[in-house]
C-alpha cells in the first residue's frame, strides 16, 4: 500500500481549544478514510508542523493520487476548527524518499 504524508503549518490556535486538538483533529479526519501509521509535531523556523502519515488502498498511481491530496484537505478541514493554518504539502513515499504530490 502506497504511504503518504500530510504536513500542515499551525499559525496559531483558536480560542477555547486545547493545543492537543489539533493533532487529534488531524489523525481523526485521515483516519477515518485511512490507516495512520504515524504523527509527529515539528517546529520548523519557528513554525509548528504537524505531519500525519497514511496510506491508501492500492490502486492506479493517480488515483492513490487523488486519495492523497483529499486525505490531506480534509486534514486542513477538520484543523482549521480548531487552529488557523497555513501551507498544506502531501508527499508520496518513492523510492526511499518523499517526493510532493500534485
Amino acid at each position: 500500500m502506497p504511504s503518504f504524508r500530510a504536513q500542515l503549518n499551525i499559525t496559531g490556535l483558536k480560542p477555547g481549544n486545547q493545543p492537543e486538538a489539533v493533532m487529534e483533529a488531524a489523525v481523526a479526519a485521515v483516519g477515518s478514510a485511512h490507516i495512520v501509521e504515524a504523527n509527529q509535531l515539528d517546529v520548523v523556523a519557528g513554525v509548528p508542523r504537524i505531519t500525519v502519515r497514511f496510506t491508501v488502498d492500492a490502486n492506479a498511481y493517480a488515483a492513490e493520487n487523488r486519495q492523497a491530496l483529499q486525505a490531506g484537505a480534509n486534514m486542513r478541514h477538520a484543523v482549521e476548527e480548531v487552529a488557523t493554518t497555513a501551507r498544506l504539502a502531501v508527499l508520496r513515499r518513492s523510492r526511499g524518499k518523499w517526493a510532493p504530490v500534485g
